[in-house]
């Protein structure tokens, strides 16, 4: 939990820093533009939720050596896919990235002021993909305290970076696109050293020297695996996407305030995604040991201290949601709008809990493919209800956003007996 809020940081930082500048369309441009690699990187997540859990079975199946070997082949793995793709990223940069910023509705002083900050943030791509096969791997073997480390360090620097070009610097929005480059790759070198040091690091080395590790047969798994978890996530950024284009459509101090409740949300989100990655490794460890009993059990615990960490967070938000929303606002009528749909930030803990916990276990038992119906369902309806809703203005766009997360539980509820029965008999 402590690592992922770490990771909220950076787009919390972000939005405070550039709402100093007292602009809406420049805070605007930051909410299209963290939504845009929202799209182009977090869509690319699967690398990191893949590798965990499939180093989390890999660990309990076998013997140590053996498990040690397997593990290194798939960070193996991950690493030549996810640096593949970067490559056609920075190909394809010329046609997608237009083609994104389009899509996401900005237009005038807030498509100027974005596209300034993603031309500089896209070159980050390839330091993206590795570490995010190199963080699935440490948590996968449960190496959270570095990977915490790592994280505090990352965003530290990032919003060190941000305040000195944007403040000191009088950078612009520029600057927040420089902090995020230089950060990323400063993350890179140390994850590097982090799983080159020790055995994993010789395990990994002998991965990479042998060309049997990335064969069709060995590959095919995994890029299954992993086609899945990319197609469920591209599926979740479409939806997240329509938030922003409908916000857009509205004008941009809408923008502007829905950008900073987005931001508290996934800054809550990744609080309460740390029950999902505990779900991803110990569900998947059980899975590899072939214990039904042990896994069912840690789906019961699990949801039941997520649930407890979600009354705290709304709580939280129940005292303090008008003040903090105010701090981050660029213009008074941007905190007005913001702090007019605040009630959302106490309702969609408990709406998406249980959904972040299932991904973990979905995750943690490779159950990909299911998790990519249960996802698809639910986007559906959230277009029906984008629509219904629309007369009920920016609270419609919440409501129907919070629905679309309970429905993601409840249908993953509903799957979850028959993919225990078929995986455990």
């Amino acid at each position: 939990m402590l690592t992922n809020v770490a990771t909220a940081l950076i787009g919390i930082g972000d939005i405070w820093i550039v709402g100093r500048l007292e602009d809406a369309a420049v805070q605007g441009a930051v909410d299209v533009g963290a939504r845009l690699f929202a799209v182009l990187f977090t869509v690319m997540n699967f690398l990191k939720t893949g590798t965990t859990g499939l180093v989390a079975q890999a660990g309990t199946r076998g013997g140590l050596s053996s498990g040690a070997q397997e593990q290194a082949a798939l960070l193996a793995r991950a690493l030549f896919i996810g640096l593949t793709i970067a490559a056609l990223l920075l190909i394809a940069k010329p046609l997608l990235l237009p083609a994104l910023l389009g899509a996401l509705g900005a237009e005038g002083r807030v498509l100027d002021a974005a596209r300034v900050y993603a031309e500089i943030r896209y070159w980050s791509a390839p330091g993206v993909m590795a570490n995010l096969a190199l963080m699935g791997f440490l948590v996968g073997q449960r190496r959270m305290k570095a990977v915490l480390a790592i994280e505090v360090a990352y965003n530290l620097l990032n919003l060190a970076l941000g305040l000195w070009f944007v403040l000191a610097m009088d950078f612009g929005i520029a600057g927040i696109g420089w902090s995020s480059f230089i950060a990323e790759y400063a993350k890179l070198a140390v994850l590097a050293a982090v799983v080159l040091s020790g055995v994993a690091g010789r395990e990994l080395l002998t991965a990479l020297r042998d060309r049997a590790v990335l064969r069709w047969q060995v590959l095919r798994p995994f890029l299954s695996v992993n086609r899945d978890l990319f197609l469920r996530t591209l599926v979740l950024m479409v939806a997240l996407a329509l938030l922003t284009r409908l916000s857009a459509e509205r004008g941009p101090e809408v923008l502007a305030a829905n950008g900073i409740i987005y931001q508290l949300f996934v800054f809550t989100a990744l609080l309460l995604d740390g029950f999902e990655n505990a779900a991803q490794v110990l569900n998947g460890e059980r899975l590899g040991a072939g214990d039904r009993a042990g896994f069912g059990g840690y789906v019961y615990a699990i949801l039941w201290r997520g649930l407890g960490a979600a009354v705290v967070v709304a709580g939280v938000f129940v005292l303090l949601a008008d003040p903090i929303l105010a701090s981050f606002a660029a213009t008074p009528a941007v905190a007005e709008i913001a702090q007019g749909s605040a009630i959302w930030l106490v309702i969609i803990p408990f709406a998406g809990v249980a959904s972040f916990v299932l991904d973990g276990v979905y995750v943690g038992a490779s159950w990909t493919r299911a998790l990519l119906g249960t996802m698809a369902g639910a986007v559906l309806c959230y277009g029906v209800l984008l629509w219904l809703s629309w007369p009920l203005g920016n609270d419609g766009l919440w409501l129907s956003f919070t629905a679309f997360l309970a429905l993601r539980a409840v249908l993953q509820l509903l799957y979850l007996p028959r993919l225990m029965r078929r995986s455990f008999g």
